[in-house]
């Protein structure tokens, strides 16, 4: 029998592209983010550069994505973002815009590559936090820009990259991406008490779990949460069925991130929207991407949701 609901999600989705088409706007978008891992062009005190086959893996996964937004993180200076644009533009993907922040971290940097013209940017690159009596600021800016789909659609996107989970000298790195993620749940937070129907996409590379404090920070709680899309490989496992238990559908592959210190494979990267965002979220068009040779690239594997470009 043939679930109504879907079905008429998926009609609704084939007349927005047709209508679309037709008035030569796009009907739908993709956003995606990716830990480009040390996309460096020249090589610092404790990083190398990146190599050219690790490059070309880079882009070959951006080109299996085709995303129309892509938030990057530990990507190098401008020079090195504008040097994989300019190779994903001689391949045939162009990103005309593009947004780069900083942050206290001078070596890698969190970015911003899209089809559609950035209409507005907020960028955080120097809020601090206290902990355990010591100042401190955050490693990496967070990127917040206005993306104008079309005349009539637009969203706000906040890409982040919190700490690592490696060890550091000057405080526990857990508190430390607490206190970050704090920082974020305070913007997203202004961003929906001034406009709670807001079109709000919160993603990147959170180096932890999905139960883990900063996680559940950032998510939040009552009319502000965000929704977690939770994307999983396109292998043929099936999303969900009614005759499929709930905990059974939640081990679809999901992992984005390979930890090589413990040997373990998890979930690090997220796509979080607002629930005005969430009512144009097309399921069927997010997931992992599974390319073979993956770990060429980077330690993280990208991630990519798909979206109705026409406000629900």
């Amino acid at each position: 029998m043939i679930n109504r609901r879907k079905f008429l999600n998926h009609s609704a989705l084939g007349l927005l592209i047709l209508l679309g088409a037709l008035h030569g706007q796009p009907a739908t978008f993709t956003v995606a983010t990716y830990n480009v891992e040390n996309y460096l062009d020249v090589p610092t005190a404790t990083r190398e550069a990146k190599s050219p086959v690790s490059k070309a893996k880079v882009r070959e996964s951006i080109r299996a994505m085709m995303p129309d937004v892509l938030a990057l993180q530990e990507i190098g200076s401008t020079n090195a973002l504008l040097e994989l644009r300019d190779s994903l533009k001689a391949e045939g993907l162009f990103y005309p815009y593009w947004e780069h922040v900083g942050g206290f971290d001078t070596n890698i940097f969190v970015a911003v590559l899209s089809r559609f013209p950035i209409v507005a940017r907020n960028p955080i690159t120097n809020a601090n936090f206290l902990l355990r009596g010591r100042r401190f600021v955050i490693s990496r800016g967070f990127a917040n820009v206005d993306i104008e789909v079309n005349r009539n659609y637009r969203f706000t996107l906040i890409a982040a990259h919190l700490k690592s989970r490696r060890a550091t000298a000057e405080a526990d790195e857990a508190e430390i991406r607490a206190q970050e993620a704090r920082i974020l749940r305070r913007q997203v937070d202004a961003l929906l008490n001034a406009n709670p129907n807001l079109n709000l996409i919160v993603l990147g590379d959170l180096n932890d779990s999905k139960d883990s404090i900063p996680v559940r920070t950032i998510i939040g709680r009552g009319k502000n949460s965000l929704i977690d899309t939770r994307p999983a490989e396109k292998n043929g496992d099936i999303p969900s069925a009614p005759d499929i238990p709930a905990h059974q559908s939640l081990r679809r592959i999901t992992w984005t991130h390979f930890y090589a210190k413990e040997d373990i494979y998890q979930r690090a990267d997220y796509i979080l929207l607002s629930r005005g965002m969430a009512r144009e979220w097309d399921q069927t068009g997010t997931y992992v991407l599974a390319l073979p040779g993956w770990g060429i690239a980077s330690d993280h594997r990208p991630i990519i949701a798909r979206f109705s470009a026409q406000d629900r």
